[in-house]
């Protein structure tokens, strides 16, 4: 699907093919969760997730991908917005189109953030404790 901003000259698609590996890639090397992931891992966690992109005239300026099952269980991570294009309210709209979206709207959603509590609050996740066992790198 794809969605046009009703003020701002921005897309957002949940296509693949439209994402641009390299630009995800450096997008997810300014973070504090996924600075380590290779461009390989990157490219290997987009095959196997829902994926949604976010795009300007310049090229891809967002991202954000979803683990889901589709029946119970959706697991919202890698949620970035280049920093040139924040305070715009890209955020809200990339949560808008998520907690709408079609396929997986009934499922329980989960993230675990550092930071942005705020505006994931305002389309209804709740702070909650989690536990986590991180991979062995083998």
């Amino acid at each position: 699907m794809e969605w046009e901003h009703e003020h701002l000259p921005y897309k957002m698609s949940d296509c693949k093919e439209l994402l641009d590996l390299d630009t995800v890639y450096t997008l997810l090397q300014t973070t504090y969760w996924a600075n380590d992931r290779t461009k390989e891992k990157i490219r290997e966690s987009i095959e196997n997730s829902l994926c949604f992109g976010v795009y300007h005239e310049s090229g891809q300026v967002g991202f954000m991908r979803v683990v889901t099952d589709y029946a119970t269980f959706s697991w919202i991570c890698d949620v970035i917005i280049h920093q040139d294009h924040r305070g715009q309210g890209l955020g809200k709209w990339l949560m808008q189109i998520l907690v709408e979206y079609e396929a997986i709207r009934h499922t329980h959603m989960l993230l675990g953030t550092r930071d942005a509590h705020g505006l994931y609050e305002q389309y209804g996740f709740q702070r909650k404790e989690m536990m986590r066992r991180k991979a062995r790198i083998e």
